[in-house]
């Protein structure tokens, strides 16, 4: 019974996640729509990041994550190698678990 409730459900779900390109196929989103779908999984990974940075078991926890991310953050902004954000945000976390 399980088994026939799984597949069944997946095969409800690919159905629905391919009916809109089999229907809409032929067609070109407006370009606003076009823009902000291309920045929906930037928003998204930026969501996870910071909800795993500050989610701890008993609710949020501001430790040595959150200012490994505002540094790795900082040198995104100043447009650093990805190799230099690493280290800088690694740098960042390490001296502040030593320093307490």
């Amino acid at each position: 019974m399980t088994w026939a409730i799984v597949l069944s459900l997946a095969i409800g779900t690919y159905a629905l996640k391919s009916a809109g390109p089999i229907l809409l196929s032929n067609r070109q989103l407006p370009p606003r729509a076009a823009t902000v779908v291309s920045l929906v999984p930037v928003a998204l990974l930026a969501a996870l990041a910071l909800v795993q940075t500050v989610q701890g078991s008993d609710g949020p926890v501001l430790d040595a994550r959150v200012a490994a991310l505002v540094s790795a953050f900082f040198a995104l902004a100043l447009r650093a190698p990805f190799a230099v954000v690493v280290l800088l945000a690694m740098a960042t976390a390490a001296a502040i678990r030593i320093g307490f």
